[in-house]
């Protein structure tokens, strides 16, 4: 007779069944059992007495209790509420009586009710156990919904105590909720007042990994860790009870032998096998990340957070193609997700393909014209095609929706640049010329503007500048190269060439210029630089991963957010 799992958490319930417990002959108590309890599943029912419809004893307190119970048993929850709402009004005070009332609650789902006739319960009878068991319970299950859920079943744990310091199931609730609240050492202290025998059982070894492992035991963890895999009663709930708990960079090892002991028993499910591959993803194990997350996509072929996550390790891997083909199929799943369309297009940026980048990420634009990210994205990938004016736009929307940050700034000033509105780039790039972040680029375009103008020297000083704020920047020593060409300074100039060629050997300007500077100087490598610039790519579809870069952590937040 469970009732129904309410937790945030998954795993931290376990089935919720009905515990009967005659604490005296004329009182009985009926227990929802534990959330997560110690000792299994449990059943203990006192004797059922058929009551006949004519029997003179029907109505006696003993005899309405035992009736409840079988009807619970059966499910027949309506009729047992009547029957128990009917005995209340012959025995108002029965404490035992509205524990049961608010076992048949629970079991419909009204947990406020519930709650509130074991509190009455308690408040009749202070030493009626299951009723305390019961409240805790009820609290349990509000966890994650209800701030206040978590102290307040504690506190009824510990009123519990109070009166019976010994009882099994508070001392491990107890261990429970505070290793769930990061109270280890408290935690420990309660999983030491359980018997010899509970403390070897797997859902206390658990508890006591997750203890340890936050404390930095790590002898005992190691034990633990090692005895639990082998045992064949190791339950997925109660593994991911506790995962939580072991969600750092020094206790992940943990966790991942746990889930991995589950997948080699086939005991873990497609949200356990989820777990996983996150777990081998955060420790940088991405091939077995994808492994794992392939198995789970296969149980769930049509889901697209799942075949997003799968296109993410992929893209980790550099293995673009992979990932686009994920992405394709999410896109398929759902055409009207902007955010499936932007990390296509994102993806299709670092594969080189900038027709595809652009009709995806216009495509993510369109379903989403007031996202910023996308509009950068858009923007970042306009400039490298022919046409770069439209770009002005998607960085203005960019820069009216994140007023504070400089890179918007930056690329608008870029995007004039390339648009040859020299005046307005001048005004945007000079105006982010102070934020760390901004200033090696806003310069480095500065410098390429003064050349352009003739300015020569106010060019060399702004890449100067650029090259002082980002030392080894290949794009600024390119066009320091440039500059110091025409002003017949030529081994500055190869110097720096060749400086920028060293750092970005596909740099298309630097290579350009270095084999237009061997010509010049009779430079016996001009033939090999010819070569080497024969073979480059276009470059403008570098430009747009540059500025894509500085976007790369609010790209994957915004995707994650979207679907």
């Amino acid at each position: 007779m469970a009732v129904p799992s309410q937790s945030a958490r998954p795993g931290t319930l376990a089935v919720v069944q009905v515990l009967g417990r005659m604490i005296s002959r004329m009182r009985t108590h009926l227990c929802l059992g534990a959330i997560w309890c110690l000792s299994g599943v449990l059943l203990v029912s006192a004797p059922v007495i058929c009551i006949g419809q004519n029997a003179p004893a029907a109505n006696s307190k003993a005899n309405v209790v035992n009736r409840v119970q079988r009807l619970i048993r059966r499910g027949a929850l309506q009729q047992a509420r009547e029957d128990l709402n009917l005995a209340i009004k012959s025995y108002p005070k029965a404490a035992d009586l509205l524990d049961l009332l608010g076992v048949v609650e629970a079991q419909q789902g009204d947990l406020a009710a519930a709650a509130a006739n074991f509190k009455k319960s308690i408040e009749l009878d202070p030493h009626l156990v299951g009723a305390y068991l019961n409240l805790g319970h009820i609290y349990q299950q509000q966890i994650g919904k209800d701030k206040s859920a978590a102290p307040k079943a504690i506190t009824v744990y510990t009123r519990l105590l109070g009166i019976d310091p010994e009882n099994v199931e508070a001392n491990f609730q107890l261990a429970l909720l505070n290793e769930q609240q990061g109270d280890y050492r408290s935690s420990l202290a309660h999983l030491e007042r359980l018997p010899a025998e509970a403390r070897k059982r797997p859902r206390v070894l658990l508890i006591r990994l997750a203890d340890d492992a936050a404390l930095g035991q790590r002898a005992s963890a190691d034990r633990i860790a090692t005895m639990l895999p082998a045992d064949a009663s190791l339950d997925e709930a109660d593994v991911l009870a506790v995962l939580p708990a072991l969600d750092t960079s020094r206790t992940r090892h943990f966790a991942i032998q746990l889930l991995e002991s589950l997948e080699r028993r086939g005991r873990a499910s497609s949200g356990a096998l989820y777990q996983l591959a996150m777990l081998y993803q955060e420790s940088g194990q991405l091939a077995k990340a994808r492994s794992v997350l392939e198995k789970v996509a296969q149980s769930k072929p049509a889901s697209v957070p799942i075949l997003l996550q799968l296109a993410r390790i992929a893209e980790r891997q550099k293995e673009y193609k992979q990932a686009l083909g994920y992405l394709a199929h999410a896109r398929d799943l759902a055409p009207e997700d902007a955010a499936v369309h932007f990390f296509f297009g994102v993806v299709c940026v670092e594969a080189n393909l900038g027709q595809e980048a652009y009709v995806s990420l216009k495509k993510a634009v369109a379903l989403d014209p007031g996202n910023p990210y996308y509009n950068y994205a858009l923007g970042a990938v306009i400039l490298a095609r022919d046409d770069t004016h439209p770009a002005i736009q998607c960085f203005q929307r960019y820069c009216k929706a994140k007023p504070d940050d400089p890179r918007g700034e930056f690329a608008l000033g870029v995007a004039y640049f390339y648009s040859h509105d020299l005046e307005s780039a001048k005004t945007h790039l000079k105006a982010v010329t102070k934020f760390q972040q901004t200033a090696p680029g806003a310069h480095y375009f500065l410098g390429r503007i003064a050349d352009l103008e003739g300015r020569l020297d106010q060019a060399a000083a702004d890449l100067a500048l650029s090259l002082r704020e980002r030392p080894g920047y290949a794009d600024a020593l390119a066009e320091l190269g440039i500059v110091r060409i025409k002003q017949k300074e030529y081994p500055a100039a190869r110097e720096a060439l060749e400086a920028a060629v060293r750092k970005a050997p596909n740099n298309y300007r630097a290579n350009l210029n270095l084999m237009i500077l061997y010509a010049r100087t009779g430079d016996p490598r001009v033939k090999a630089q010819r070569e080497r610039f024969q073979k480059l790519q276009k470059t403008r579809a570098q430009t747009a991963k540059d500025f894509l870069r500085t976007i790369k952590v609010e790209r994957q937040t915004t995707a994650e957010n979207g679907n």
